[in-house]
């Protein structure tokens, strides 16, 4: 059973930091891009940032360019996101998600390119 288990969400203040993790189970992450993807009350999910099965490429949406970091250790079946410099903006439900599809050294940031979904972890920034 293929399954997507996302971890690191919580409470922060503007400015703080946190770091996602996405654990894969009843598969190898090697074989799929992996994105992060997030939804806020009322707004449709969105891509936040994507990595190619080796990790040579990623890419991001431009509102968090410069502050999110995603990373995969494939030794350990997972992938992360660094958020660094949050913004009460980047409050969201955040997803990860395994693309089925093989595209070589690229990865996509639309969510309809996924196959397989996480449960998602709740991020708040909040004074």
């Amino acid at each position: 059973q293929l399954q997507l288990v996302e971890s690191g969400g919580g409470l922060v203040q503007p400015g703080g930091s946190l770091r996602l993790s996405c654990a894969a189970s009843g598969f190898t992450l090697d074989y799929y891009a992996i994105g992060w993807f997030r939804q806020a009350p009322g707004k449709e999910r969105e891509g936040v940032s994507c990595i190619s099965r080796s990790g040579g490429s990623t890419n991001y949406v431009d509102s968090v360019k410069g502050r999110f970091t995603i990373s995969r250790d494939n030794a350990k079946n997972t992938v992360y996101l660094q958020m660094n410099s949050l913004k009460p903006e980047d409050t969201a439900v955040y997803y990860c998600a395994a693309d089925g599809v093989y595209r070589g050294s690229s990865c996509e940031l639309p969510p309809e390119e996924y196959d397989y979904w996480g449960q998602g972890t709740q991020v708040t920034v909040s004074s």
